[in-house]
């Protein structure tokens, strides 16, 4: 039976809810809250992570309380540096700030870190001690845990996989650079993929484009991970050039981290093998000494929207 001594509670929050959960020792969400994200952000995005972390605590007391967040985190796991999403939270001392309003112990984490340690301990990468995880949404968000712990790297900032440049004076991206991974093998990458399919192939394009309103712009990821389960030959395109560049990459990353597994996590699993295959096949054709070069398995996440929330409460009892 679980008890205080081993409950903790985990908040993740996005660009439109904050969502908290009291959790187990086996990373089983006992009860959950959930806030809308407020549009200003700042001391009013604190106000409201707080009003949920005491709602939990006052249902289930505990000691610990984990935050993950989109951004950089300081290496002490107390400060967001930067959130490009977020505003008024630049510099932002978030732990002094909870546990000020909570009089609890706050842990921050980047919400990725989170994702792939709650992935590691609870969901899909259960038993493996070399991993690593992408996060295929808007962007490409990533974690790594080596030798069965988180890697955070010098500054708290390691694993920012979406913005690896592959591809020189490429894409411009949100980052400022040009030619990053996210360009290429996100979640917006697979609607651009989709809007060129289109113009390359027009008259093959009214199944797709009747499941919106029409038009390109009516589109939507779930539009087209639809049609791709029904075959249809636009959409199919779409994944398999995401899949083809998501493949390249990892495979880059491969010989970097040498991980035994690969989790891809993120809106965009939502298609499952209509995105894992290419990725697969790709991986083996990009992989630096093909044949010589150990293969990971590389397979969809587990927890779903759960994962941050379970994998940084679990950090924050550590």
């Amino acid at each position: 039976m679980s008890t205080s001594e081993n409950l903790s509670i985990g908040v993740d929050v996005g660009g439109t809810k904050v969502l908290g959960g009291v959790v187990d020792e086996n990373g089983k969400i006992l009860y959950s809250s959930r806030r809308d994200t407020p549009k200003e952000g700042g001391s009013a995005l604190t106000q409201t992570i707080a009003d949920v972390v005491i709602e939990l605590h006052t249902k289930h007391p505990v000691k610990s309380v984990g935050i993950s967040a989109a951004g950089f985190v300081s290496s002490d796991r107390q400060t967001m540096l930067a959130t490009p999403n977020i505003s008024g939270w630049n510099g932002v001392n978030l732990d002094q700030e909870l546990s000020a309003l909570t009089g609890l112990d706050v842990d921050i984490e980047n919400d990725a870190n989170a994702a792939a340690w709650g992935e590691a301990k609870y969901g899909s990468g259960r038993g493996e001690d070399h991993l690593m995880m992408l996060t295929i949404g808007t962007g490409i968000g990533g974690g790594i845990v080596v030798n069965g712990g988180l890697y955070r790297g010098a500054f708290g900032t390691a694993a920012e996989f979406g913005h690896l440049r592959v591809l020189p004076e490429g894409h411009l991206c949100g980052c400022g650079a040009r030619g990053c991974f996210e360009q290429y093998a996100s979640g917006n990458a697979l609607m651009r993929h989709a809007r060129e399919a289109i113009s390359a192939s027009p008259d093959m394009a009214f199944n797709l484009l009747a499941r919106g309103d029409g038009t390109v712009n009516g589109l939507t990821g779930k539009h087209i991970t639809e049609a791709a389960r029904e075959e249809d030959p636009i959409a199919l395109a779409a994944f398999n050039t995401t899949g083809q560049w998501l493949g390249a990459g990892i495979a880059s990353l491969c010989v970097l981290l040498d991980p035994a597994c690969v989790i891809i996590g993120g809106g965009v699993i939502d298609a499952g093998e209509i995105l894992l295959a290419p990725t697969r096949s790709a991986v083996e054709r990009y992989m630096p000494f093909y044949g010589k070069h150990p293969m990971p398995r590389i397979i969809a996440a587990e927890l779903g929207n759960d994962a941050g929330l379970i994998g940084v409460a679990d950090l924050a009892r550590r």
